[in-house]
């Protein structure tokens, strides 16, 4: 089957000639949080004010339910959502025997996982593919889905992967299933939330469950699994604070690209195309169910311990400071977030919390507060910045547009209809906003 690069090559003229009819196109958005994965994006003149019918280009409904964000490539927007199956009563209490978290959750008898494909110009739903079924899967968490994950698209091939429920690879321009992988099981306790990420030809994930703890990559091309590596950290007995939900972020020390990957009550090193561990740090701290996504910069790696108590933690991995070794360089104890993954501007660090809102902003270097503000609204979507500003999205379908730097200041709040979990988005001289009804293309009337 020809790849997306192969056509191009045999079709250099007639698209050299069609540039000049379409709207120049500039970076894409592979994966969740941008091209670099810190929630950055190129993208210029975005719109500073929308709502329903004001500054869209089109909105549309999506079906099922799923919390993934879109990625984007060519005309390509790319997402993940479930159909759900509702369990019966006597069904769900029966199951739920088994649930140590008392949390409030949903008991399905089958999941249809999806990937779904919308035009970027016109905003017409291009494919719509089944990829995985699970029979009684597991319970989720309310405020999580089947299909939070974020795909991968990445030279028209679409990375989909569901946690325990499998790993699946589509190519973009068919809708073709070019390979499954169904080999890694865990018990999530609160449903899959670990979204993988590509480098090179290795496409890496969690697995993070109450029951077993590792890191696996597979062959991209295949499917098939390249490497397995152990959670080698010593953790609490307890099942339930063994558990994450972490997302991989690839970074380069010391010109060798590492993976900085957050677990219960450790950040691990691994070398991306082997999996042997390279270094790793306790938290000092209790910390498990890890969400949010770490971002890098200034020597540092920036991460949260998520649960029980989460702190903000700047890990020096540049060789510097008290020790050459990789070391907590300092922490921030007063209510980092649970789920919103933190945002590094320059020399200011951001972070929202889960409820209420509260935004800090610190000093990347030092952990300095410079401001704590509170945002009206509860938050699991992470920040972007993109075209100068910072874009913060709620479960209450609010955009908070903020000026960047060390005084606080809101540039405008957007309302759509519908709950935002999804992280937003934005190429060229739009932003597509995933709520729980539909997707939208914003940008200047």
């Amino acid at each position: 089957m020809r790849r997306l690069s192969d056509r191009r090559s045999l079709c250099t003229f007639v698209l050299a000639a069609l540039l000049f009819a379409l709207p120049a196109q500039g970076e894409n958005s592979p994966q969740w949080r941008g091209p670099e994965g810190q929630g950055h994006s190129a993208a210029t003149g975005l719109a500073l004010t929308w709502g329903e019918g004001k500054n869209m280009a089109w909105k549309t409904p999506l079906p099922g339910r799923g919390w993934s964000s879109p990625v984007i490539e060519g005309d390509q927007i790319w997402m993940t959502y479930a159909i759900e199956v509702a369990a019966s009563e006597e069904q769900a209490k029966e199951r739920l025997k088994a649930n140590t978290g008392n949390q409030p959750l949903t008991v399905l008898a089958k999941a249809e996982l999806h990937a779904i494909c919308v035009s970027r110009s016109t905003g017409k739903i291009l494919f719509d593919i089944e990829v995985l079924t699970e029979q009684d899967p597991q319970w989720v968490h309310r405020l999580n889905s089947y299909a939070s994950p974020t795909p991968i698209i990445d030279a028209g091939r679409v990375y989909c992967h569901f946690g325990t429920y499998g790993t699946a690879c589509v190519d973009a321009d068919t809708g073709d299933i070019l390979w499954r992988n169904r080999e890694h099981h865990v018990m999530h306790e609160n449903g899959p939330g670990s979204t993988a990420v590509l480098h090179g030809n290795r496409l890496i994930f969690h697995c993070d469950g109450s029951d077993v703890q590792y890191v696996a990559a597979l062959d991209a091309s295949t499917g098939k699994t390249a490497w397995k590596t152990d959670r080698s950290g010593k953790m609490n007995d307890n099942p339930q604070l063994k558990k994450a939900y972490g997302t991989p972020l690839v970074i380069e020390i010391g010109g060798k690209a590492q993976v900085m990957s957050p677990g219960a009550d450790w950040m691990y090193s691994y070398d991306p195309q082997t999996g042997k561990e390279l270094w790793k740090v306790h938290y000092g701290v209790l910390g498990f169910s890890t969400v949010p996504r770490p971002v890098a910069g200034h020597g540092m790696v920036y991460m949260c311990t998520s649960f029980m108590r989460s702190e903000l933690l700047a890990i020096r991995v540049d060789g510097k400071g008290e020790t050459k070794e990789p070391h907590v360089a300092w922490r921030f104890t007063r209510g980092a977030p649970q789920m919103p993954s933190p945002l590094l501007v320059g020399d200011e660090i951001y972070i929202v919390g889960d409820q209420g809102g509260l935004l800090t902003c610190l000093d990347a270097k030092t952990g300095d507060v410079h401001y704590r503000e509170r945002l009206d609204g509860n938050y699991s979507s992470s920040p972007m910045y993109a075209d100068g500003k910072i874009f913060i999205a709620s479960r209450e379908g609010i955009t908070h547009v903020l000026a960047p730097g060390k005084a606080f200041k809101v540039l405008a709040s957007n309302k759509v209809d519908g709950a935002i979990f999804a992280t937003p988005a934005a190429v060229d001289g739009a932003i597509y906003l995933r709520t729980d009804k539909a997707l939208y293309r914003i940008e200047k009337n």
